[in-house]
């Protein structure tokens, strides 16, 4: 069974590897190029018109790469993994909107706030009701309504709840991914570590699952989740293609994921996250996230307050750059930032395992 886990990868790998550059060529003649901000560092401006919407490539790779995974192995796909990849291109197809209509249409700003906001939580919200449906024989849903670290715990907070707490992850996470992506190959570098976290996470909670209690040397510490397996299969692809991907995205880049990726990422952190019963887990694990988000809103807080800036330029990356690192400065430790993150994040999820036997 676990096969599947390397399959997937090894597709979406090669799929983003050979695919990506003929949507760079694709991209460029049709001349869907990059805008720059001119506020910017001034060492940017030189990406001006590098193709954008790149996460065509993964997001397409993941989906083709998860099939095929199920076709080589005679596996049929599940609910939990078919629920988190809907996310994944839900997500990207708003991001693609704005990609679009920013491009093309010429409008910097891309679609309105309001108009962006709703294609979010009408994907958002159509995730989290099927995710507290289709349960299985053991009565576990892809989703669960009570909060999770290294596993469920508390008393559940109802549905109406759960839909909110949701939205309110699937959002964070869009737009911690949307703000990392500022240099080449930044956000994508750092998914590929979370993705392969999620792929551990998974195939330990397949093999300690409590539908296995019978053959557990101690059932107490056992996981009640839905598809396990099948959610490492989905991060294995999600971590391949993003892999391939990354050749062609680090500097300097021939091609940007741009929102259609960014949320897309964004999307499948927080479902894989929601599915696995870690969700408060993946502020740590998806830390530079977090960090990077958190400098926008010190940022935005304390001029609004104090009419000062604590960074030279927000998002975090920006301020490191106009302090005169490299960007590939910036990328690497930011990356050894990520890394120790999901060092920490996992050791945690596996001591909370360890303190159940």
């Amino acid at each position: 069974m676990m096969n599947q886990i390397l399959f997937s990868g090894v597709i979406g790998l090669f799929l983003t590897l050979v695919g990506t550059p003929v949507l760079i060529k694709l991209l460029a003649r049709k001349g869907y190029g990059q805008y720059i901000r001119d506020d910017g560092p001034r060492e940017h401006h030189s990406k001006r018109g590098t193709p954008t919407m790149g996460g065509i490539a993964f997001i397409l790779a993941t989906i083709v790469a998860y099939f095929l995974s199920k076709v080589i192995s005679g596996k049929p796909p599940t609910f939990s993994g078919v629920l988190v990849l809907g996310l994944m291109a839900g997500m990207g197809l708003v991001g693609f909107l704005d990609d679009y209509i920013k491009i093309v249409k010429r409008r910097s700003l891309g679609l309105r706030a309001k108009a962006k906001m709703a294609g979010q939580l009408i994907v958002g919200i159509g995730f989290a009701i099927l995710g507290l449906m289709f349960a299985d024989s053991h009565g576990n849903t892809p989703a669960s309504t009570k909060l999770s670290f290294t596993a469920d715990f508390g008393w559940s907070i109802g549905p109406v709840i759960f839909v909110v707490w949701a939205l309110f992850m699937i959002l964070a996470m869009s737009n911690g991914v949307n703000l990392t992506d500022g240099l080449d190959g930044l956000a994508t570098g750092a998914s590929v570590m979370v993705f392969g976290a999620y792929t551990f996470i998974g195939v330990w909670q397949f093999q300690e699952a409590c539908a296995n209690a019978a053959t557990l040397t101690n059932p107490a510490a056992c996981f009640e989740v839905r598809d396990p397996l099948d959610l490492a299969v989905v991060a294995s692809a999600l971590m391949g293609a993003c892999f391939g991907f990354l050749w062609w995205n680090t500097s300097p880049a021939k091609i940007f994921m741009g929102d259609t990726g960014s949320l897309a990422l964004g999307g499948a952190l927080a479902g894989l996250a929601i599915c696995s019963r870690t969700e408060l887990l993946l502020a740590l694990l998806g830390g530079l996230f977090v960090l990077i988000t958190m400098s926008v809103v010190i940022q935005v807080g304390s001029f609004r307050l104090t009419g000062r800036r604590v960074f030279r330029m927000a998002p975090l990356q920006h301020h490191f750059e106009l302090k005169g690192w490299s960007e590939v400065l910036v990328v690497v430790r930011f990356w050894i930032i990520q890394g120790m993150c999901v060092i920490v994040g996992l050791g945690l999820f596996y001591a909370g395992w360890a303190a159940e036997k």
